[in-house]
């Protein structure tokens, strides 16, 4: 798939919104706004419709949990790790 999303919001072409518009409207939820474009020309702005606190938030449930067998972390690495 050729997205981009170097500087901004993200960018598809007319086909690819209509072959990935489930996955699209996924990180609209998340808060993402997509660009839809006819060739060059941008001619769609794919945004949520929901309130900001009722958006999905797609990483937020892994937050501030670790893996039962993680290791801590070696002291000349401690400078990497904050």
């Amino acid at each position: 798939m050729g997205w981009s999303t170097i500087r901004g919001p993200m960018e598809v072409t007319v086909q690819e919104a209509k072959t990935h518009l489930s996955r699209l409207l996924r990180r609209v939820e998340a808060g993402e706004t997509v660009v839809i474009k006819r060739g060059q020309v941008r001619v769609a702005l794919l945004t949520s419709a929901l309130p900001q606190a009722a958006r999905r938030q797609i990483w937020g449930d892994v937050q501030g949990r670790l893996a039962s067998d993680f290791d801590e972390i070696p002291r000349e690495l401690e400078d990497y790790a904050s």
